[in-house]
């Protein structure tokens, strides 16, 4: 492992702690810490408000994992998904200028994660959840945010989701084609197949035209195995109008527009089914649902969730502005409004130089995240 440039990247963790004030001599002392402290400590005791403008919680988010649905890699557990939480918090802090804390727990009981959470909250300004199998994330995030004065929001879910909305809003403007005609079928009905769907339909695509597959086949109002009130059964009830039945083939017959968030590999059959000039998202990492080489012979646009491919779709445009954003307006959630304002800041970024290979800003554009900041925050100060 030593010679490994990964292994010797990880060393020690990826991120430490380091004080924002000097610490040289007697008086430093006494104004951070004892006898200076306890002034400000009787002031946030006064009035709890203040804590964001003298404490760290202001601009610091808890990025939260329970290791049940990590990466590709699935259920390993809180210890093995510490080192993408490290990463998760680094990349809060370059592009967004948030600090950020892995907290990774041990316990996947839904009850114990919603109660350990709201007891860390007051010292957080916000909360990242991350990588939480599927439905339970459903539950957790809502709870979360039903019980605590600061945003909530699950990034695999609804980072994926606004980044999508932005590629595809870009990727049909590049090809001068309306939203609302989009025959679109999303591959994956899990956290982030949900939240993509329902964020596409909110952004303009019309639900009627949507389907959705899981393992079993396509998502249809009236398919027996659909627990009444899941979130699978809630989506059923308002895509795939046309009731196609059976699997990825059938519902990809003539359709636009593929966005693949599953991981299940798809036949280039499949995909030759579609209608000409289309667009493929083939986002599962690393091993896309269809190899781009493959797509590109049959779509006009092709993304993946890849860097060493053209228009990744990465979740590294959407978090740290939107919790910059949210956290600068002092607001209590992150609202659609909100979501939507960031999926329209990221697609403006390449707006005037679309081309098939950049419908979205590169991950590593440094004025992605402050744009997206603005739009947030003026998203949230107009309710």
């Amino acid at each position: 492992m030593e010679d490994d440039a990964v292994f010797a990247r990880h060393r020690s963790g990826k991120m430490s702690i380091s004080p924002t004030v000097p610490l040289a001599t007697r008086e430093d002392l006494s104004l951070a810490y004892t006898p200076g402290v306890a002034r400000v400590c009787e002031a946030i005791a006064a009035d709890p408000s203040l804590t964001r403008d003298y404490t760290w919680v202001g601009h610091t988010v808890a990025v939260v994992t329970d290791g049940s649905a990590v990466l590709g890699l699935g259920n390993i557990g809180p210890r093995a998904a510490m080192p993408v939480m490290e990463g998760k918090a680094i990349l809060f802090k370059q592009f967004g200028g948030v600090d950020a804390v892995p907290v990774c727990l041990d316990t996947q009981d839904v009850e114990e994660i919603i109660s350990v959470v709201k007891a860390l909250a007051p010292s957080f300004g916000g909360i990242n959840l991350e990588d939480i199998s599927a439905p339970r994330c459903f539950e957790i995030e809502r709870r979360l945010d039903e019980a605590l004065p600061i945003p909530v929001f699950h990034d695999d879910q609804h980072g994926t989701a606004i980044v999508v909305l932005a590629a595809l809003r870009n990727a049909a403007r590049l090809l001068g084609r309306n939203l609302g005609d989009l025959r679109v079928v999303v591959s994956g009905a899990g956290a982030a197949g949900i939240a993509v769907t329902r964020m596409l339909i909110a952004g303009g695509v019309d639900p009627a035209l949507v389907i959705v597959c899981d393992s079993k086949g396509t998502l249809y109002a009236e398919r027996p195995d659909l627990a009444p009130g899941s979130e699978k059964a809630r989506l059923a009830a308002v895509t795939n109008q046309s009731r196609v039945a059976n699997g990825i083939e059938a519902a990809l017959a003539g359709a636009d527009v593929l966005v693949g968030v599953s991981g299940g590999q798809i036949a280039e059959a499949a995909i030759a089914g579609m209608a000409p000039g289309g667009i493929v998202f083939a986002l599962a990492n690393p091993t896309p649902e269809v190899h781009p080489t493959v797509a590109e012979r049959y779509a006009a646009v092709v993304a993946t969730g890849r860097s060493d491919f053209p228009n990744q779709i990465n979740n590294v445009l959407a978090f740290p502005g939107i919790f910059r954003g949210a956290l600068d307006a002092g607001a209590p959630r992150i609202t659609e409004a909100m979501k939507l304002a960031a999926a329209d800041a990221i697609a403006g970024r390449v707006a005037d130089d679309l081309r098939p290979d950049q419908i979205v800003p590169s991950a590593l554009d440094a004025g992605v995240a402050p744009a997206v900041a603005a739009a947030v925050m003026a998203a949230a100060r107009h309710g």
